[in-house]
């Protein structure tokens, strides 16, 4: 039997693999394995970046809490990263006339698309172009185009380090139509802090609103990750549970019932423990 383990300062996740394959891009490693807890596993550059198993909590996560928040249609999305193609897959829940995919390594998708299919299952969808090439370099010059940007990104190494910079959030917010939101995965507070701190500084230079929020996923450090909203008009938090819980309703009735996200857990994500708390106001 083999193993694999991701390593984050001094501890690690543990895995039993029945089978292993392993790929290099230009732009990163990849290894697919699979796994006896979680199913098959996707691994960029030693960091476990899905499961069949657990992927629904965060796809569910990053796209429904700002989709919820907007409070209207939503006309036109657009993910960053996501290659997976979860991200992609749960925003057309929302009925959507159009959503934009940036992912710069085109390996990722096909290999998700072949393995993955049921996180992949959005991709082939006709409202849906995928475009390959830098987040960075796509989003500049946009203007009012989007409702919802989805920066659904890796680890601040590598080609996805500029996704966490204040200049990117700027045109982020310039490609955001005035009312639009945008969220983006912002690493774990107990084992990433610095980054987490860092996603969250820069927003609110950028953005009125920023409000970080919590989801247990089993595989990744620590379990605790995080996500943050950002916007100039709209708040998660003034969204009153009476209007979100009809929202949600008529969701369900043509969508079926979620996973993980409910009304409470809307509410209860922006819950920060107060070790967070100190941290970030030191």
């Amino acid at each position: 039997m083999l193993r694999f383990t991701e390593m984050m300062n001094g501890a690690g996740l543990t895995v039993d693999v029945n089978s292993s394959i392993k790929y290099k891009t230009p732009f990163q490693e990849i290894l697919l394995l699979e796994t006896e807890a979680f199913g098959k596993m996707l691994v960029l550059d030693g960091a476990v970046q899905t499961t069949e198993k657990d992927e629904f909590i965060y796809h569910e996560m990053i796209v429904h809490v700002p989709l919820f928040t907007l409070g209207r249609d939503v006309e036109k999305v657009l993910v960053i990263g996501g290659g997976d193609g979860g991200t992609v897959r749960e925003a057309l829940k929302h009925n959507p006339s159009k959503v934009d995919m940036v992912e710069i390594d085109r390996e990722v998708v096909e290999l998700c698309k072949k393995e993955f299919p049921e996180i992949a299952s959005g991709l082939d969808d006709e409202r849906v172009s995928i475009f390959f090439e830098d987040g960075r370099e796509f989003i500049k010059g946009k203007k009012g185009e989007y409702d919802a940007v989805i920066i659904d990104c890796s680890d601040p190494v590598g080609p996805s380090a500029v996704l966490f910079s204040e200049e990117f959030y700027k045109d982020v917010k310039n490609a955001l139509k005035s009312d639009g939101v945008v969220v983006t995965q912002s690493e774990s507070p107990f084992a990433q802090f610095d980054a987490f701190k860092v996603v969250i500084s820069n927003l609110k230079k950028v953005f009125s609103v920023v409000r970080p929020y919590l989801a247990f996923i089993p595989t990744y450090p620590s379990g605790m990750w995080s996500f943050t909203f950002a916007s100039d008009s709209k708040d998660p938090l003034s969204v009153s549970p009476q209007e979100l819980a009809e929202r949600l309703s008529s969701f369900e009735k043509n969508k079926g019932r979620l996973k993980y996200y409910n009304l409470e857990i809307h509410y209860g994500a922006f819950a920060i423990p107060n070790f967070v708390i100190d941290k970030l106001n030191k």
